[in-house]
């Protein structure tokens, strides 16, 4: 740790003697933190992580520490044959390409740092052969997805105790924000009921233990970006329709509970 310490000062020591800028490049381990000891990540100015998954080109740089200015800020690449190139609309490459109306797919609207970005969420339900019916997902976290088909058969009376449940990210992000809960509720709903979501509906929402809908920061943000695209409709908790201060050229639906909710879709 002090040859750490004393490598970075001397660095650090050039760089302002010289006011020069250094990018000083280190492993992450499979937790996704800084490798060895934290020293480091304390003595710079700023620290950015730069995710992103081994079989997608898409990458994100994202700002944890900055003492100069805010860490809310994100920026989306791709690994092109130049390098990487920023990807100007990040939302357009989230959406799948189809744009047939298929059961299991669903649009939600999640946050990186302040930017909203519209995903698309995918999901497969299936009769289980075995005695333990399997729950996975790609880009979304296990207990998010346990906890969500927990409430979907107390709250809203969904067998869904024998049926195995897949769920996918779009383009291999990953999304572990409150605001996407309800998005990955219905999209369950969907793909067990064999009906689909309108492609042209965004879903916006947290969903508590009782089945509440409760209200999401930064609504405003997320609409506008969902009006920017194309979208013609939206569910949201119905407190953030409440309080919503401009207009838009959006159907909004103000839902309270699990059960509004599959309704607003006719599920």
């Amino acid at each position: 740790m002090s040859q750490v310490r004393e490598i970075t000062a001397r660095v650090m020591k050039c760089c302002k003697q010289n006011k020069i800028t250094t990018i000083i490049i280190g492993h992450v381990t499979k937790d996704g933190n800084i490798a060895g000891p934290r020293v480091l990540e304390h003595m710079v100015d700023t620290v950015l992580y730069l995710e992103g998954e081994r079989y997608f080109s898409y990458r994100i740089l994202r700002g944890v520490k900055n003492r100069f200015g805010s860490t809310n800020e994100v920026g989306m690449f791709e690994m092109q044959n130049e390098g990487m190139v920023e990807v100007t609309n990040p939302s357009k490459v989230l959406i799948s390409e189809d744009q047939g109306q298929v059961p299991g797919a669903a649009i939600v609207c999640s946050l990186e740092g302040t930017r909203p970005l519209l995903v698309e969420l995918q999901a497969l339900t299936t009769q289980s052969f075995y005695g333990i019916p399997k729950r996975t997902g790609s880009g979304i976290d296990f207990n998010k997805i346990a906890l969500i088909v927990a409430v979907l058969e107390k709250r809203a009376n969904l067998s869904l105790g024998n049926q195995d449940i897949y769920l996918n990210v779009v383009s291999g992000m990953k999304i572990n924000e409150p605001a996407v809960d309800l998005g990955i509720a219905l999209v369950i709903a969907s793909s067990f009921k064999n009906t689909y979501i309108s492609k042209d509906t965004a879903i916006i929402g947290e969903v508590g233990l009782t089945g509440e809908i409760r209200t999401v920061n930064m609504i405003d943000k997320r609409l506008k970006e969902a009006e920017r695209l194309g979208i013609k409709k939206c569910i949201i908790p119905e407190n953030n329709k409440k309080l919503l201060k401009n207009t838009y050229k959006l159907d909004i639906i103000g839902v309270r509970n699990i059960n509004e909710a599959l309704k607003a879709i006719g599920l």
